[in-house]
């Protein structure tokens, strides 16, 4: 299985397309944004060339490829103001595999650990993230990465008729990681 990451510097119209279809997708929507409501879990968003190269000010992003065929995105920004921890020099990372074939593969695995290598790259050494409550898979795999629950927000997001939580997890990146 060969994997391979790239940093997102230029992107093109392929990218929009392919972000437009993550972040449309009623079965990965519950997983990637907080929403209030049903309705708010039924929007929809459109991703432009101009939004993603706005992103792109304020988030480093890293593409996923399996087999050389783009199937997800991974990213950190740097002490955004919703970080749980106000620690300074704190990384937020996201990550979402698009495509069907690339999850459940160890891939989420591979593609954190070359997204804190990035981390540290840039002289950062902590790491948070949010990860809903219903969301098992992923706290495993955080989990298994060394991450540690520092808190909860309650309420955070809707799915399946009801409120969950967030559960914000750390990790502090040492030199042999």
């Amino acid at each position: 299985m060969n994997v391979s990451f790239e940093k997102l510097i230029k992107p093109a119209t392929s990218h929009v397309e392919l972000f437009n279809r993550w972040e449309n997708n009623s079965d990965l929507i519950p997983l990637m944004r907080p929403n209030q409501s049903k309705s708010d879990l039924e929007r929809r968003e459109n991703v432009t060339l101009e939004h993603l190269n706005q992103r792109l000010e304020h988030h480093h992003i890293y593409l996923i490829y399996l087999e050389n065929k783009l199937i997800g995105e991974m990213n950190f920004m740097v002490d955004p103001g919703h970080i749980y921890k106000k620690e300074p020099g704190t990384a937020w990372i996201g990550i979402t595999i698009g495509e069907p074939e690339g999850r459940g593969k160890g891939i989420g695995y591979k593609a954190i650990k070359y997204l804190e290598e990035e981390i540290k790259k840039h002289g950062l050494y902590r790491v948070e993230l949010g990860v809903f409550e219903f969301n098992t898979q992923a706290q495993n795999l955080y989990r298994k990465l060394g991450y540690q629950e520092i808190g909860v927000i309650e309420n955070f997001t809707f799915w399946q008729d009801r409120m969950w939580k967030d559960i914000r997890m750390e990790k502090y990146l040492g030199n042999s990681n």
